[in-house]
């Protein structure tokens, strides 16, 4: 048995014709607004767990940092910690919280721990750009690069690319 929109499948009539499914009439124009609120709505939902993902990394990082120093300038037994946790981390939620990973939100919150969370942590940028941001050492040129990152909406491989030329 056919199913009702396999005619419509390869016609080509759904670009720009009016379209006829099951008594109703619908233009393409309505389908395409239709398809651009569903998008918009991925979209949103892609930044808020991005945000939400990159925000717990810095708060994991700060956690680390934390937990390391305990009040001291300078940590003692760090890297038996971050194996622990990822052990653990790994267990309980799966992938993604490797020694390296681990090492990465630290890292994270290192580099914009003197920043106000919510100046540093930027919606617009995922974790992949940030990522390339803490490897830039000097504290200005971070922030030239994330500054410029949101203002040309680059790409976490243009980013990587501007600081490839810079160097």
């Amino acid at each position: 048995m056919m199913k009702r929109y396999d005619k419509y499948k390869d016609s080509g009539i759904i670009d720009n014709e009016k379209l006829r499914i099951e008594n109703a009439s619908m233009t393409a124009d309505f389908y395409h607004e239709i398809r651009s609120i569903v998008q918009s709505s991925k979209s949103k939902v892609y930044t808020a767990v991005n945000t939400a993902m990159v925000e717990a990394y810095w708060l994991i990082g700060k956690r680390i940092v934390e937990e390391e120093q305990q009040g001291k300038e300078r940590a003692k037994y760090g890297q038996e910690l971050i194996k622990k946790l990822s052990v653990e981390l790994n267990t309980e939620f799966g992938k993604g919280f490797s020694v390296a990973n681990l090492k990465n939100f630290r890292q994270f919150y290192l580099a914009f721990a003197g920043d106000k969370k919510s100046y540093a942590l930027r919606s617009q940028l995922s974790w992949t750009h940030y990522r390339a941001l803490i490897r830039i050492k000097d504290t200005n040129a971070r922030l030239w690069y994330l500054e410029e990152t949101i203002a040309q909406n680059w790409s976490a491989r243009a980013l990587d690319r501007q600081i490839k030329i810079k160097e």
